[in-house]
């Protein structure tokens, strides 16, 4: 079994110098037959490819099944990566496409979702609460709202669930987001609010609540 103290000085130095290159590199140097270049992708994108995958199928032994599909899969169209192109997203596509394989194999439903429009004004109070130091009560709240959104992202398909949680909780952009899930970037934005509208349906009495603030009269 490998263990890093079975490591000498210079090979040591080597890993943690192949660990700091750049995906393009790495992926260079796998195609090129190096055994160890595709390690170092997957110890740097195993555990952001799980946590998508987590929230995508709501099962953490389908996560993990999800996971090594993906680098399976990645590993056997390494070739046809470009290397001008984000190897992030290249691979986030690839873990979409499989969770989205796996959700339908086990026939789990994807239901479309009516649009609906973000509102006038900007963004939503929900959005805008302050964070001060927690109190008990607060920190009972935030479990209960913790359990809210997690059980709103499972009732939405899986394209919305999908946008909303690499833009809010994987940071990409909306171009990025596109890119993994093959859509317009009108497409995109309207995936991501369709899940904020219905995170703030769901979400506003335990935020009045929390804040103590009627809601804003609609058409306000």
């Amino acid at each position: 079994m490998f263990r890093r103290k079975d490591l000498t000085v210079d090979e040591d130095r080597s890993l943690k110098v192949r660990m700091d290159e750049s995906d393009a590199a790495a992926v260079a140097r796998a195609c090129a037959g190096d055994p160890d270049a595709f390690r170092v992708l997957v110890d740097r994108y195993s555990r952001k490819i799980f946590r998508l995958a987590y929230r995508m199928t709501r099962n953490e032994h389908d996560a993990e099944d999800v996971v090594q599909e993906t680098f399976l899969r990645a590993y056997r169209r390494l070739k046809q990566f470009e290397s001008r192109s984000s190897f992030g997203t290249w691979i986030f596509r690839i873990a979409v496409n499989a969770a989205l394989d796996l959700t339908r194999k086990l026939g789990r439903y994807e239901r479309v979702e009516q649009q609906m429009p973000e509102p006038e004004g900007g963004a939503h109070p929900l959005f805008q609460l302050p964070a001060p130091e927690p109190a008990p009560d607060r920190l009972l709240l935030s479990s209960e709202l913790k359990r809210k959104v997690e059980s709103v992202l499972a009732s939405l398909s899986p394209q919305v669930r999908t946008a909303f949680v690499l833009r809010h909780y994987e940071g990409m952009s909306i171009e990025e987001i596109g890119s993994v899930l093959g859509l317009k970037g009108s497409a995109t934005k309207n995936s991501i609010n369709r899940a904020v509208q219905k995170l703030r349906k769901e979400l506003e009495p335990l935020v009045v609540a929390q804040s103590g603030k009627a809601p804003p009269a609609q058409g306000d």
